[in-house]
């Protein structure tokens, strides 16, 4: 089916469903290379205004991945709730944004809606939203999940702290652990991207990561983001794993390319959940996302990347996550080029996700090939702050020796607490206070080199 607007005098015509949603996204770089954008923002403008008078249940009438060829399109139709959508299914895309931004839709109401929502619709509506509006709507949505710590409570900004090191020294990794502790990172979870797939490595890590916790007690959850396979594998090695991890796509196509599907990650979330290891909650999934994957894979089927984007969502939302986080700019400027870009991205993930019901964090990052900088980084880890966000990544220095990208700092992510009064996690809130770590305002002072905790953590005397 066709759909036509006109901007002034010119009018435009849109093949079908997959050509008006790619014409009405902001522009990015990856939809260019797919051959799929707007040529021009007067035809990026009518594509947004035939949008806005789409009805919401046309996504639930035309697949834009076809159901016969694709699990994650049967997974969103065959799971939707109906009871749900039955509070805006009278409503057209531009009324869908228009209610969102509205007093009526609270987080109660927003909470109870998410299970209705298809990725499709939420992609859809994010189009017709100014960054404000995706902050804004974001800030509303409450997604609380908990495993050894309570991730998402207002007021609060955890933190993953990623000590990644280029050849999975244990040496290496345990002293940026420590570096991020004193910090007050990692209450969402201390997460190793290793640098090979080893099994026996794998294992190394966990064991070191448990290990540390047990020492000193800390209420955290470990996970080294090992292929689900190889997590798999650990957990029949009886090895303290806390989180499964996954990188998940959009379409069935990529998440081959990543060597997954439906049901081995239906097993693996069965095994992890079998082992009972959380003290206050039992999430034990943990998913990353990145706008561009399915395109990079060539398995994106003539749609635009951010709603591929939206629709790897759907896959993680199956399985109850305790996390799940965009890498925004990690992909590269093929697919996000500039600053602008990696920002209104960031923006969209993290509304969409918190609209489909997902605790989502952020990886505010870009690589040194992108029209990007750390300034950039702060402009958007400050607008993901006021828009709600569940968790940001932190690496020392805010440089990836390993992965050869830039992120948040340990003290960048500090820094963005005391701006804006935010807490850790509250079980470990209470942990740095046992630690001696904060002030008479509950405040995490900056560490200092050869203090009374640095010592402790060492084992060496305080006095």
């Amino acid at each position: 089916m066709a759909y036509t607007a006109a901007v002034g005098s010119t009018h435009y015509r849109f093949e079908d469903l997959r050509a008006l949603m790619a014409c009405a996204s902001p522009r990015r770089s990856g939809d260019e290379l797919a051959g799929l954008a707007a040529t021009n923002e007067e035809e990026r403008v009518a594509a947004r205004f035939a949008l806005a008078d789409l009805p919401l249940k046309t996504f639930l009438e035309q697949a834009l991945v076809p159901y016969e060829e694709d699990e994650v399109t049967r997974l969103i139709v065959d799971t939707h709730d109906a009871t749900a959508f039955a509070a805006v299914a009278h409503l057209t895309v531009g009324e869908f944004r228009d209610w969102l931004l509205s007093y009526e839709a609270d987080a109660a109401t927003l909470g109870a809606l998410a299970p209705g929502l298809t990725p499709e619709m939420v992609a859809a509506v994010s189009k017709l939203m100014r960054n404000s509006d995706l902050i804004a709507v974001a800030a509303k949505c409450r997604v609380v999940t908990a495993f050894r710590s309570t991730i998402g409570l207002p007021g609060t900004l955890a933190s993953r702290l990623q000590p990644n090191h280029p050849t999975d020294d244990p040496a290496g990794i345990a002293a940026a652990v420590l570096d991020g502790l004193l910090f007050g990172m990692g209450d969402a979870v201390i997460g190793i991207n290793p640098a090979g797939d080893s099994l026996s490595d794998c294992i190394t890590l966990l064991k070191l990561l448990d290990d540390l916790r047990q020492r000193f007690d800390i209420p955290m959850q470990s996970c080294v983001l090992s292929h689900v396979t190889t997590s798999v594998q650990a957990i029949e090695r009886g090895a303290p794993l806390d989180l499964v991890f996954q990188s998940v796509a959009g379409t069935e196509g990529a998440n081959t390319g990543f060597g997954v599907n439906l049901s081995l990650l239906r097993e693996a979330h069965d095994a992890v959940r079998s082992l009972k290891r959380g003290t206050v909650g039992q999430h034990a999934m943990y998913f990353e996302t990145g706008q561009g994957s399915a395109l990079s894979a060539g398995q994106h089927h003539g749609v635009d990347q951010q709603t591929l984007e939206v629709r790897a969502y759907a896959v993680a939302r199956a399985f109850d996550p305790l996390l799940v986080n965009t890498v925004v700019g990690f992909i590269g400027p093929e697919y996000l080029y500039d600053a602008k870009q990696i920002i209104r991205a960031g923006l969209e993930d993290h509304c969409c996700g918190k609209l489909l019901g997902l605790p989502m964090g952020v990886d505010v990052c870009y690589t040194n090939h992108a029209e990007a900088d750390q300034d950039d980084m702060d402009v958007l880890m400050h607008l993901l702050a006021n828009a709600g966000v569940n968790f940001l990544i932190a690496v020392p220095g805010a440089d990836d020796v390993m992965l050869n990208y830039q992120s948040l700092s340990f003290h960048d992510v500090l820094g963005l607490r005391h701006a804006r009064g935010l807490k850790p996690a509250p079980e470990f809130e209470r942990w740095l206070a046992q630690m001696g770590m904060l002030d008479g305002q509950g405040r995490l002072p900056p560490p200092q080199p050869g203090g009374a905790l640095l010592r402790r953590l060492l084992g060496a005397p305080t006095a």
